[in-house]
């Protein structure tokens, strides 16, 4: 079996919404559909009827976004009725998770023209009610809030790895001893960076605001932070005399899509473009629940080995940021990595965390990055909660 070439031709993401934001009116399937559109608008010479696929990370999928999100979208979009749509899961890599099935589904020749991305609307994610074990109860009912973490969980799970993730965070501050100021440090490093970028215009090539919304950056970049008031903010998960992990050196709740087109080459000659970069290889890896937040160091590492690669060889890196400690955690384990190629257009941190998106975002970052030097190798890497990595590299 002859194995395809896989392109990055063009990727495309909303400005990030805050909780209770911009996008907070939008429901998801209209987020997704709309960077959908946008891929399609922005390479004309491509017929829609082409696109063999439209594949979608979700990480909630309770709400508007249930029924299968990408197949919505598709439609929302006004692709033709015979582009099919499949929304995958693998909670805050999902959307990574779907470039990388799509990628591969290229590569193997089961499609030469594929979309994929992901979505989340936190905002929006629904209150959801167990059915009752028998029917007409009495009593009061609980509801579920589905927008983030553990619920409904299963007793026979252990309790150590039930934790909150930003307990998780927080036991890994414990195991490398990373201090509160350095976390503060490493968010108010993610905010200036992000800003930077922001002002450079480097986020213009990629970044499409969604029609009648008021909102042309990423919501949560608080670029005129400062360490003092960063240091303000009480810890989230223990008592303030333990705790170090806090709202501002944790990523926010957010709204927002991302979406890539994939192709072989008979799908970049249909296109007329030249592409951003190539997908090489990906890893998948697990590590025990509560310790999450270091799943991408060995995905990483299995990633870049797979593809030849060293860390030497990176161009840049975009590591969700999901706490800083988890992020200190995991280039503490990775010595050799130079950080100045880490995330250097900002952060998860600053520019925002939307579940089934966030992977997708990083992917086509990358994408971007390595078309604006030219040549190079990047990757693109996510901690999951319930304690998984994933890693994706991409070369120009």
């Amino acid at each position: 079996m002859t194995i395809r070439d896989v392109y990055v031709v063009d990727a495309v993401r909303t400005p990030i919404g805050k909780f209770g934001g911009a996008l907070s009116s939008v429901r998801p399937d209209d987020l997704a559909a709309h960077v959908v559109r946008a891929l399609v608008d922005r390479t004309p010479e491509l017929d829609p009827a082409r696109i063999d696929d439209v594949v979608l990370g979700a990480a909630n999928g309770a709400g508007e976004d249930n029924r299968d999100v990408a197949r919505m979208a598709a439609l929302l979009a006004g692709l033709p009725v015979t582009v099919p749509g499949v929304t995958v899961n693998r909670l805050c890599g999902s959307g990574l998770e779907a470039v990388i099935q799509a990628a591969r589904a290229v590569a193997l020749g089961d499609a030469s023209i594929v979309v994929a991305g992901g979505v989340e609307s936190m905002s929006r994610a629904p209150w959801v009610l167990q059915k009752p074990e028998r029917a007409f109860p009495a009593g009061h009912q609980q509801l579920h809030s589905t927008t983030l973490g553990w619920r409904m969980t299963n007793p026979a799970m252990p309790a150590e790895w039930t934790v909150p993730l930003g307990e998780g965070a927080e036991l890994i501050a414990d195991k490398h001893a990373i201090t509160r100021e350095a976390q503060d440090a490493f968010a108010l490093e993610s905010h200036r960076k992000a800003g930077r970028a922001w002002s450079e215009g480097l986020y213009d090539a990629e970044v499409v605001p969604y029609a009648g919304v008021e909102l042309v950056r990423d919501e949560c970049v608080r670029d005129n932070t400062s360490l003092e008031a960063l240091g303000r903010l009480r810890p989230s998960f223990r008592e303030e005399a333990e705790g170090t992990v806090t709202a501002g050196n944790a990523s926010p709740l957010n709204d927002g899509a991302a979406a890539l087109l994939l192709v072989d080459e008979e799908g970049l000659r249909a296109t007329g473009r030249e592409p951003l970069a190539r997908i090489r290889t990906s890893a998948v890896t697990g590590i025990e629940p509560q310790l999450f937040g270091l799943g991408p160091v060995e995905a990483v590492r299995r990633a870049l080995t797979k593809a030849g690669r060293d860390f030497a060889d990176l161009t840049t890196f975009e590591l969700n940021e999901a706490f800083a400690a988890q992020s200190l955690g995991c280039l503490a384990e990775w010595p050799e990595l130079d950080p100045a190629v880490v995330n250097p257009r900002g952060g998860a941190i600053a520019i925002g965390h939307p579940l089934g998106a966030s992977g997708a975002r990083l992917a086509g970052s990358v994408a971007h990055q390595l078309a604006a030097a030219g040549s190079g190798t990047g990757l693109a890497a996510l901690c999951i909660g319930v304690g998984q990595g994933l890693a994706l590299v991409l070369e120009r």
